[in-house]
């Protein structure tokens, strides 16, 4: 399986798209500051994940959620997982 997920950083909110073949080890590499882009945003919750069997599908729809339409799907959708300034859903 090949996995597209969403994380968000508890220190700014923020929300990182990515893409894995193995979502558990991945999310521990970003956990343990192993990957470069969300080094600094940790500690990091994992709010969204979609499984593909094709590689090819989880590639394009990282490309789509990254991307305008994308970003407005996950505002729209992924409301009571994330975490506001606040601290409860954005």
């Amino acid at each position: 399986m090949f996995y597209v997920y969403i994380l968000q950083s508890l220190k700014n909110k923020r929300l990182y798209t990515g893409f894995t073949a193995n979502l558990r080890d991945r999310f521990n590499e970003h956990e343990k500051g192993k990957v470069s882009s969300t080094k600094n945003i940790r500690p990091l919750m994992l709010i969204y994940y979609e499984a593909y069997r094709a590689e090819k599908d989880a590639r394009i729809r990282e490309k789509f959620l990254k991307m305008g339409q994308g970003r407005e799907f996950i505002k729209k959708n992924i409301i009571y997982s994330r975490v506001s300034a606040q601290g409860g859903p954005a």
